[in-house]
């Protein structure tokens, strides 16, 4: 029988700890800061309002974009990798969720935050890296062939249980499942204008 979770024997205090830790991390609004630091206003009243890269990309600012999309990759990274550094996988899960989460619901913007994609790639190639680069591999395959950022990041997450199966890391299964979860209600928006024949291309205001 598949193992779909690792074994869980942290202690409660250290899986708070992960917690607490991978939200506050996913947490960080690198967008809103990164627009303020180089002059770009209120990210917020901007194309959609969202703070992830995407719509950085909207004010113009092509550096500022990519240092957003580059931050917010790394906060899913840092995530995984720091409490691997010193707890167990079951730890290692709980942070890369809670910074998923945070990054969606951060406390400092009243719960509004991004979508999650950035994030999401960032822990799936801390977590296993040829996992990772399959992701990404999909985002940019369907990106380059749909020209749609939001189809790409959805293909792309719903590729990561997947792909976990075929490269033997069942223990990843849930908390992916549980991550695409979240990607997808994220993107409900997207996915009505996606079914409706509506939805902008990448380089067109949204």
């Amino acid at each position: 029988m598949l193992e779909l979770l690792p074994e869980f024997t942290s202690q409660p205090e250290v899986l708070l700890a992960a917690c607490v830790f991978g939200y506050l991390a996913g947490s960080i609004p690198f967008g809103i800061i990164i627009s303020k630091v180089l002059g770009l206003g209120d990210l917020r009243k901007v194309g959609s309002g969202n703070i992830g890269a995407t719509n950085v990309l909207r004010t113009g600012n092509k550096l500022a974009a990519f240092l957003t999309l580059l931050f917010d990759f790394s906060k899913g990274i840092c995530a995984v990798l720091i409490v691997r550094q010193y707890f167990g996988e079951d730890a290692v899960q709980v942070s890369a969720f809670s910074a998923l989460v945070g990054h969606c619901l951060p406390i400092w913007l009243r719960f509004r935050g991004g979508k999650g994609v950035a994030t999401f790639l960032g822990v799936t190639i801390a977590l296993f890296f040829i996992l990772g680069i399959i992701c990404c591999f999909v985002w940019l395959f369907v990106a380059v062939v749909r020209k749609m950022s939001s189809l790409a990041s959805l293909t792309s997450s719903l590729s990561a249980p997947i792909a976990a199966i075929f490269l033997n890391q069942p223990n990843t299964i849930i908390l992916l499942v549980l991550l695409v979860g979240i990607i997808f209600f994220r993107h409900k928006q997207n996915i009505d204008r996606i079914i409706k024949g509506v939805e902008p291309r990448i380089g067109k205001t949204e």
